[in-house]
């Protein structure tokens, strides 16, 4: 049994901590109390701790008892987090999802011979584990990634409930979308390229440009096609448009009624209720891989993986928290087993390409009922 520390007892985090808790000692932590105490109803068994991430020297003098660290922050600490948890020579799984670039990280965590996992989710996350295993298997020439998560019931104008901080989507209808077309990187506007797609489990919803392929374009340089879009319910794209044509997403503060007020944090506060997710309210993750290339025989083939899941009341646990969370679990086993014991930082298409990881982390998100619906043909 090791010992395991989460830092961040959000949605997402509280299910990695209850997962892990069946078979490691798990401490659960975060700077505010009430998430871990609505943690602990559900799990007794949890170790709980109040963590400050932004006071670093006691941060990392925190993390010398455990064997693995997750990182379950929002972004805009995440980056930060993690170096910390680098300097205190400490294994680690991040799915805080930050602005910056992890690799820059990379020989700080070889120095420290520390295995860092970053980027670990549903996409990124498992679309690059994906990815990574049929890199090693076909020769790729087209990856396309769609996903999104929302509540069944739509609620307007937004049609939209946020499992994670508000400020986190909005940084990601914000920061430029980066794709791949023919060889060369695309650079265009976040919510840009909006196409309607038919799902067989929720019927219409529309696909933006976001900046969801990451970690891929520096590492599969040679797939001359790659793109990432979310997914929403028709209509949220255009309200989302007119607050940031309109200004409400500027981090530059104004005067009002001569109080300095930024409009992003005003935003974000005012769409923290709009769009939290109540307890029990019932959601669903949809993602969709599609997968074109040759395979050994010089044939055109296409693999296809699809996933519809869906709030489990058995649990009380989100989709997306458990889409997400599950993934997580599932490397930072692969981690305390040493079945991937590599050392720097690794996204997770270059821990995909091992056969044994990859199914390790399907199988593993199979048991907990997070199925990937795979279809192949020739083409």
């Amino acid at each position: 049994m090791h010992s395991i520390l989460v830092v961040g007892a959000g949605m997402v985090g509280s299910t990695i901590a209850i997962d892990l808790a069946k078979s490691h000692q798990v401490t659960l932590s975060d700077y505010q109390v009430l998430p871990l105490q609505d943690a602990l109803v559900k799990c007794p068994n949890l170790q709980t701790l109040t963590i400050d991430v932004t006071k670093k020297e006691s941060f990392k003098k925190s993390l010398d008892p455990y064997d693995l660290i997750i990182s379950a922050v929002p972004g805009f600490l995440g980056f930060e987090t993690l170096k910390c948890v680098l300097e205190a020579k400490k294994n680690v799984v991040d799915i805080s999802f930050f602005p910056e670039n992890a690799m820059e990280l990379g020989q700080l965590a070889i120095t420290n011979n520390v295995t860092a996992v970053v980027d670990c989710g549903v996409a990124p996350g498992m679309g690059n584990i994906i990815l990574g295993h049929y890199n090693e298997a076909i020769e790729i020439d087209t990856f396309e990634c769609f996903v999104g998560g929302l509540p069944i019931k739509k609620k307007w104008p937004f049609y939209y409930k946020a499992p994670f901080s508000p400020i986190d989507v909005i940084e990601e209808y914000t920061r430029p979308a980066r794709y791949i077309e023919n060889g060369v990187e695309v650079v265009k506007e976040a919510l840009s390229d909006c196409e309607l797609m038919e799902f067989e489990q929720i019927g219409t919803l529309e696909a933006f440009n976001s900046d969801g392929l990451r970690s891929l374009i520096h590492t599969m340089p040679h797939i001359p096609n790659m793109k990432e879009k979310t997914l929403r319910y028709p209509g949220h794209v255009e309200y989302i448009k007119v607050l940031k044509e309109s200004g409400f997403f500027n981090s530059k503060p104004i005067k009002v009624n001569g109080k300095s007020i930024s409009p992003i944090a005003f935003t974000s506060a005012v769409l923290f209720e709009e769009w939290k997710l109540d307890s029990k309210e019932e959601e669903f993750t949809i993602m969709k891989i599609n997968i074109k290339g040759k395979n050994n025989d010089g044939k055109k083939i296409a693999i296809t993986y699809d996933l519809y899941d869906t709030y489990c009341a058995v649990s009380d646990t989100s989709s997306m928290a458990r889409t997400t969370g599950y993934t997580a679990t599932a490397v930072a086993n692969l981690i305390l087993e040493n079945t991937f014991n590599s050392h720097g930082i690794f996204p997770p298409e270059l821990l995909g390409k091992y056969p044994r990881c990859f199914e390790y982390v399907v199988n593993y998100l199979k048991e907990r009922g997070v199925h990937y619906r795979k279809t192949e043909k020739i083409l």
